[in-house]
């Protein structure tokens, strides 16, 4: 894990120090050829460093090609193995990303994620000699909370060393963006400033960015679903509940830089349900509590708040169907969601369908397996992906407004029919770990 993010995290306002000349948008030409006139080169020896506030992340290995021809389409870097590019941003907040892409002699195919393995842009295939350019959008945050209506300053309580470690790139100044597949051809990336409405995420394990595989999310697959006019912002963190994004002012992050027109999705469960049976409560009492003080923040604000049921675990009965663990919790989200006029996805009913299409032994296909056993919580790259649909077919279904804002590639999924394990095809990033994402920690 690189070093300078657990720094930037803990020193932001020191490490802003010279950005207010920074020339809009930021416009970097890779490879090794000429460099294209009012872009700045980048060629596979360029390590990031924070004097020069650009470049690679090391390890990867990256390799410059050049070609000939046109200065920014003729040469580009690629690696056979993922490789990360750093930028820092002046402020944080949404910005536009725009990679041009191709080879000029040979086919190409290059998977786009950013900051902490958010999938932005899927295989992107070009014949040799063709290029394209792909946008999206990509948020960008740090810990400190700016005092708003109702919302006093501060920082979001970071958890130690999982955040400011780990996970340090979804908090720091700088915006990180990983390519892969099998033959990456990367000429040119700008990113640039950008004002467009926010999907803000809120939840545990099941919904954050995880940082290395085999483990993942359906809030990191979520942002290749929607169109280059709004951004996704992932706040959710490992072993969360409603209790404990009051606790570490991560709603009040949230509540402070929200906009009217914004979006929050909600989803929590899976660790409310093991905390408040430590404690008191339950799904009934203090959990819908807890949901309706989110969801009076986010209507304050201007916003407007999405409740999803938390999605099943991994188990059968006897018969093959398929074990609920979570109803008392899903059935308290829908009463809410009733009671107060929220959009309601019951993820919890669209999972148990995905499990039950896939059956007892392929359903494990969809789980994050480390070290060989299955976590029959946590899901894999391909569990996650065929969840996020669900959430956006859900989203299509009951023709909310953020339904203008899904990619027109999306043709539609039903739980019943998922897609086939065997042809996901979604590369893998190079970090794998075998620690479990964390359960119940609280407010520790």
């Amino acid at each position: 894990m690189k070093l300078r993010s657990q720094l930037t995290v803990l020193l932001f306002a020191v490490n802003l120090t010279g950005f207010a000349a920074t020339p809009s948008p930021l416009k970097f030409d890779f490879g090794s050829g000429p460099v294209a006139p009012g872009w700045t080169g980048v060629d596979a020896s360029t390590l990031f460093t924070q004097a020069r506030g650009y470049g690679f992340e090391p390890g990867a290995g990256p390799t410059a090609v050049n070609r000939g021809g046109d200065a920014l389409t003729g040469d580009f870097i690629t690696s056979d193995r993922p490789f990360r590019f750093t930028a820092r941003v002046p402020h944080e907040g949404n910005y536009r990303v725009t990679v041009t892409l191709g080879d000029p002699a040979t086919a190409s195919t290059t998977t786009i994620k950013a900051e902490l393995r958010r999938l932005m842009v899927e295989r992107v295939a070009l014949p040799a000699g063709q290029t394209r350019q792909v946008s999206f959008i990509v948020n960008t945050r740090t810990p400190q909370i700016t005092a708003a209506a109702g919302i006093s300053p501060g920082a979001v309580r970071l958890k130690a060393p999982r955040e400011t470690t780990q996970e340090a790139w979804a908090w720091d100044d700088a915006l990180t963006l990983e390519f892969s597949d099998t033959h990456p051809a990367v000429c040119a990336v700008a990113i640039e400033p950008v004002v467009v409405p926010t999907l803000f995420l809120l939840g545990d394990s099941t919904v954050c960015d995880q940082s290395k595989e085999p483990y993942n999310s359906w809030g990191q697959m979520l942002p290749r679903w929607f169109k280059p006019a709004i951004a996704v912002a992932n706040h959710g963190e490992s072993g969360e509940t409603y209790r404990d994004s009051i606790g570490r002012r991560r709603l009040d992050k949230i509540l402070s830089v929200m906009q009217p027109g914004d979006w929050l999705i909600l989803q929590f469960g899976h660790n409310d349900q093991k905390q408040i049976a430590a404690k008191s409560g339950g799904p009934f009492t203090t959990y819908q509590t807890e949901i309706k003080r989110h969801v009076d923040g986010v209507r304050a604000h201007g916003g407007t708040p999405i409740l999803v049921s938390p999605m099943e675990r991994r188990g059968f009965e006897p018969d093959g169907t398929v074990r609920p663990s979570l109803k008392d919790y899903a059935e308290a989200t829908r009463q809410v969601a009733q009671e107060l006029g929220v959009a309601f996805i019951d993820l919890n009913a669209m999972s148990r369908a995905l499990y039950a299409a896939l059956g007892v032994e392929e359903s494990a296909r969809a789980f994050a397996a480390p070290g060989g056993k299955v976590d029959n919580t946590h899901h894999n790259n391909f569990g996650s992906y065929e969840l996020a649909q669900c959430i956006v077919q859900a989203i299509r279904d009951q023709r909310l407004p953020l339904a203008d804002f899904i990619s027109n590639d999306f043709t539609g999924f039903n739980p019943a029919r998922p897609d086939e394990p065997d042809t996901f095809a979604v590369p893998a990033s190079g970090d794998f770990t075998n620690q479990r994402p964390l359960g119940d920690e609280g407010n520790k």
